[in-house]
């Protein structure tokens, strides 16, 4: 299922529709026209709308605090009737005033979750009550004595040792051959032994690791002291090969400046490398790590809006050596969504050159003519819709002859039709 949609983008939308409201017949059309340039649906581009209304004094109607308020009593409210119900079950249980037996607190905790009730619940009830009982403890009671991963990983254990080391009355204890094994030899050989069949390489890397087991090495000793001209950060993994087999393979990204009479406005783009289609934008006021952020957190919940999860390890991210594209905050949210870094070399605008051309179409297409937006760019709210527009036109509408003359979403809907298609007759 879709996450839940980012705030910028809620904003956003709202900013959109409240500043060109008047340029449409009604509430609903200004609505309808903002949800489809940023692809979310109508009818909650308008309730987000109505709602800010409402929390601005403009409408009529419940504020957000009051239905968070609300919200709340009714969660306290639920959770008063679970207690009720929880005491009237235990009310034999807790007459005892003597410390009741662990099988006694167990079997009344095990009742309750039969019939619905949460562990957490129904321990915090007990020790009102006086009888005190943790959910850890209750749960601690019902796990195993000993983990079926702990037996296993004492046999496999005992064969690695046995496989690695040999016992003679002439020299003892010694390594054997088989002990200079790594990991992946040391599963195989490990694998080949009757009953370890199915071992697997995490149970052999434990046990080598609880024997002292590393394999030898024939390379050079690590470096320690490796400098560096410009810091630390990713490799350029593209090496300018803007070319991908599928969809989310490679995603580019920048930002460029737009003039405007409030000052500088900046706009950031993630561009995937398959379609050349802009799965993401964001502008802002200022150059801080956001402007970069938050357009990938867009852009992936993009994906999972038109169902394509983007699986963990399979995209690759490139930008230049910005600032924001080497903070500590961006390098970790990819990190976090398992998407690889790339970074091309400093001032080298050919390490990125297609998102140099997105912005110099950008910029030709939609900056420096009226189509996308009547007269001089006042403020940041005139280059976001006018932005939108052209984002809208260039994903769905344009003609790209690098695609064959097809848009870039149509591009990816024939992808994907070529991977589900329907069966066909005998």
């Amino acid at each position: 299922m879709p996450k839940k949609i980012d705030p910028a983008l809620r904003e956003r939308a709202v900013r959109l529709v409240t500043e060109h409201q008047q340029e449409y017949p009604s509430l609903t059309a200004a609505a309808a026209a903002v949800a489809k340039q940023l692809g979310v649906g109508t009818e909650s581009v308008r309730r987000w709308v109505i709602q800010a209304q409402v929390d601005s004094g403009e409408r009529e109607g419940l504020s957000s605090e009051e239905q968070a308020e609300i919200k709340r009593l009714k969660a306290e409210n639920r959770q008063l009737r679970e207690d009720v119900a929880i005491l009237k079950a235990a009310t034999n249980f807790l007459r005892g005033r003597t410390r009741l037996p662990q099988p006694l607190i167990a079997g009344f905790i095990d009742q309750m979750r039969a019939e619905g009730y949460a562990v957490e619940s129904i321990c915090r009830v007990l020790r009102e009550q006086g009888c005190q009982i943790a959910a850890r403890t209750y749960r601690s009671w019902k796990r195993p004595a000993v983990a079926a991963r702990t037996v296993t990983d004492a046999h496999v254990t005992d064969k690695v040792r046995d496989l690695a080391w040999a016992t003679n009355e002439a020299r003892g204890r010694r390594l054997t051959p088989e002990g200079l094994y790594g990991r992946r030899k040391m599963t195989a050989l490990v694998r080949r032994q009757p009953g370890f069949t199915d071992t697997s390489a995490g149970s052999v890397d434990r046990a080598m690791t609880v024997l002292g087991l590393s394999g030898v090495r024939r390379d050079k000793g690590i470096r320690t002291t490796i400098p560096a001209t410009d810091g630390h950060r990713a490799g350029d993994l593209l090496d300018r090969d803007f070319t991908a087999p599928r969809p989310d393979h490679t995603w580019v990204m920048d930002f460029t400046y737009v003039r405007s009479w409030a000052g500088f406005c900046y706009v950031a783009f993630v561009v995937d490398v398959f379609s050349q289609r802009i799965v993401a934008w964001h502008a802002q006021s200022s150059m801080h790590t956001d402007l970069v952020l938050t357009p990938l957190r867009m852009a992936i919940w993009q994906r999972n809006h038109d169902g394509h999860p983007i699986p963990s390890g399979q995209l690759r991210a490139h930008s230049d050596a910005g600032a924001q594209y080497t903070s500590v905050r961006y390098t970790e949210r990819l990190a976090l969504e398992g998407i690889a870094p790339s970074i091309g070399t400093v001032g080298d605008a050919y390490d990125n050159a297609l998102m140099e051309s997105v912005n110099g179409l950008y910029k030709a297409e939609c900056i420096r003519t009226t189509v996308f937006h009547s007269g001089a760019y006042k403020t940041l709210a005139d280059v976001e819709y006018a932005t939108a527009g052209w984002v809208d036109w260039y994903n769905n509408r344009r003609l790209h002859s690098s695609l064959g003359y097809i848009s870039p979403v149509d591009y990816e809907t024939a992808h994907y039709a070529t991977l589900n298609r329907e069966p066909q007759p005998a």
